[in-house]
């Protein structure tokens, strides 16, 4: 098993004793305070008695740094990948322990998965302002969420209306034209406080750094709760989502990008395609309910369902290839999709105790529906200069319609039992899945099929001492079906994943501080792959992931917060039947490390005022499945500066200044293979206007 290199190593003990000493004396006078990492779960389980790996991000984190998508938010978290497609916004890619396949449709909201389509362009986001808090989960999560990547999930908590009136309005300005504004609005309707609401909007946009591309959006919560009775809450609520403009989602050859090609550089703001043929429109429309009822002070039953509607339109002229010394090859994308799908999960939650043993059951049944309807276009252009572009061509061939009706259905049934005896905290689960998947070529009317069962299980054990430090080991399995499909036409069996991890993870008393450390062992198996020579998949593939992840969230005086990660992962192709067969999986950083300190000036004439500084070092990520590339190690430096008005007599005001890449740093931040590298983000800066009330 990897170790962490003994720096780190020494880094994460050095600041683990300067916080047990700045805390001796404030633990003794604060009451405890409880992290919870209930994704991890699916019910209220403290941080440090759950035995699996779970990364917290609080709305204040991401609001700090100035994030404005889930994968920004999640910058800063150990065992997770980011910069996957670089600058882009388009979705929320998210490299779990080394694992991409997923990595845009494995989110969940709510403790429903945000029901996208992995194989299309039909990806849902939820935008970070409607959000409370995001979780990672680490490592296989089927047994309580059925189709998942064994690298984990993101687990998304939206705002939800509150019994006491509260407000915020925002405004932002930025460099590439930015521009936003949003606000929140929750507050009782009636006298008794039976009745609550929420508002929540949000409008953005903004230029990109590649040519005419741009960045728009427009989105909308209305929420109501009502406590029906003493025991019973209905919460109905909807997210409405418009992005009419989608940004940028290209890559370009490693030669030219991430190495010189004869001693020449693509800039990192040049645009491949053509603006007459560069659209990405998203309309999304999210309307469910969460019900909860309380039998008794042992027992509650919840119902959670959310109907979902998308509709994607895309074109788009990309590089594939260098044709000559400075032109790129172009061909042509289109898709227009319709997607339709349903999600309910039925939970009863039973506590209760059998001799010294403390039990917490949960039973459920979910039930997962979607359909995909789409049309996928493709075409060919004229050449590009790379280094002398010049725009206004027409394509030189269209090619026969794709077109798809991609039907999905799951039904699991579940059932968890977290035990408390004395110290120890035991968790065992178990869940059974039907799984249909259905995608029929609506020309032909060829259907590729999948009808298949699948068992998922957990089992852990955690040891709690009465000074907060929690050993633990966990084993997990996870299943995720296939896109692709083998010589008959029919869809691939689901791949199939295993996990032991190992850790230890300490709160210290009267504290929200957190400290962990997991050592991590992954294998997926039956993954699909294709030889050169054949059109068809074969299920032959195995993918094994190893490593070691250290989390810190302190802080060290009532004015400094600090946050640190580190994560080493080595994500090896076991079994691809080719001359990839050994090698390093591309796209994954085997090194990954994070520092991010805010000091708040409480006292003095500089009272309200506070500083940000990040730093972000990412190394030895390859560029291609054979290994015959790096792309160089780069290092991302991100700051913040507020201010609190309240202090000079404006009550409720607050200023913020963010600039990410602080440096201006020119680089790839990953390939998806030698011809398709993705620039990173150019320095960002902006700054907002916040009034709370």
């Amino acid at each position: 098993m990897p170790t962490p290199r003994p720096l780190a190593l020494a880094v994460s003990l050095a600041t683990a004793s300067l916080t047990l000493t700045a805390h001796a004396e404030e633990a003794e006078r604060l009451s405890t305070l409880t992290v919870t990492a209930q994704a991890a779960t699916k019910t209220e389980t403290p941080f440090n008695e759950t035995p699996q790996s779970v990364s917290v991000i609080e709305n204040e984190e991401w609001e700090a740094r100035g994030a404005e998508t889930v994968q920004r938010a999640a910058d800063y978290t150990p065992g997770v990948y980011t910069n996957q497609i670089g600058a882009s916004n388009r979705y929320d890619y998210l490299v779990l322990r080394g694992f991409t396949d997923g990595s845009v449709s494995n989110t969940f909201l709510d403790g429903l998965k945000v029901m996208s389509d992995g194989g299309s362009f039909s990806s849902l986001v939820v935008d970070p302002w409607f959000l409370e808090r995001i979780e990672v989960v680490k490592g296989p999560a089927s047994v309580l969420y059925g189709r998942a990547s064994p690298g984990g999930l993101v687990a998304q908590t939206s705002k939800r209306p509150e019994f006491e009136h509260s407000g915020e309005v925002r405004l932002g300005i930025g460099n590439n034209a930015q521009r936003s504004a949003a606000f929140d609005l929750t507050g009782p309707l009636d006298d008794e406080r039976r009745v609550a609401f929420r508002v929540t909007g949000l409008a953005r946009a903004a230029d990109t750094q590649f040519g005419p591309v741009e960045e728009e959006r427009y989105a909308f919560a209305p929420q109501l709760s009502w406590d029906v009775t003493d025991a019973t809450s209905l919460t109905l609520h909807a997210y409405l989502h418009k992005d009419p403009e989608g940004g940028y989602h290209s890559g370009l050859p490693y030669e030219g990008t991430a190495e010189d090609r004869n001693g020449r550089r693509i800039s990192n703001d040049f645009f491949e395609g053509e603006e007459d043929f560069d659209k990405f429109e998203r309309e999304q429309t999210l309307v469910g309910y969460e019900l909860e009822h309380r039998f008794s002070d042992a027992l509650t039953g919840r119902q959670t369902l959310r109907y979902t509607e998308s509709d994607v339109e895309l074109e788009q002229v990309y590089a594939f290839g260098w044709a000559s010394d400075t032109e790129l090859n172009r061909y042509y994308s289109s898709g227009d999709e319709s997607l339709k799908a349903l999600a309910v999960d039925n939970q009863l939650e039973a506590r209760l105790t059998t001799g010294a043993a403390e039990h917490t059951l949960l039973a459920g049944v979910d039930y997962q529906q979607r359909d995909n309807d789409v049309v996928w276009g493709s075409g060919a252009f004229p050449t590009i200069d790379a280094f002398d572009p010049q725009y206004g061509a027409e394509p030189t061939a269209f090619y026969p319609d794709v077109r798809q009706k991609r039907e999905l259905e799951q039904t699991g049934v579940y059932l968890q039992d977290q035990l408390a005896l004395g110290n120890w905290r035991l968790n065992l689960g178990g869940r059974h899945d039907w799984v249909d998947i259905a995608n029929t070529d609506r020309d032909t009317g060829v259907t590729g099929e999948l009808d298949d069962t699948q068992f998922s299980g957990r089992a852990g054990a955690l040891y709690l001492f009465d000074n907060g430090l929690a050993p633990y080991a966990s084993y997990t399995t996870s299943f995720s079906p296939n896109a692709a499909t083998d010589q008959n036409g029919d869809l691939i069996e689901p791949s199939q994943g295993e996990q032991v991890e190992t850790g230890l993870k300490f709160q210290p008393a009267g504290t929200q501080d957190r400290y962990s450390v997991a050592l991590f062992h992954i294998t997926q198996e039956n993954l699909a792959t294709k030889r050169a020579s054949e059109t068809f998949f074969r299920a032959t593939g195995e993918i094994e992931s190893q490593g070691v992840e250290l989390e810190a969230h302190t802080r060290l005086t009532d004015n400094l917060r600090l946050q640190v990660g580190y994560s080493y992962t080595d994500v090896t192709l076991e079994k691809t039947g080719d001359a990839n067969e050994g090698n390093t999986d591309n796209w994954v950083p085997r090194h990954q490390a994070s520092v991010w300190g805010q000091y708040t000036v409480q006292q003095g004439g500089l009272a309200g005022l506070d500083a940000g500084l990040g730093v972000r070092y990412y190394a030895d990520i390859y560029a291609d499945e054979a290994n015959t590339e790096k792309v160089p190690d780069y290092t991302l430096v991100d700051a913040t500066l507020g201010y609190d008005l309240a202090k000079a007599g404006f009550e409720g005001v607050s200023a913020r200044l963010n600039v990410s890449n602080l440096l201006d740093e020119e680089y790839v931040a990953g390939c998806s293979d030698i011809d398709f590298c993705y620039f990173g983000a150019e320095r960002s800066v902006k700054a907002t206007v916040s009034y709370t009330f």
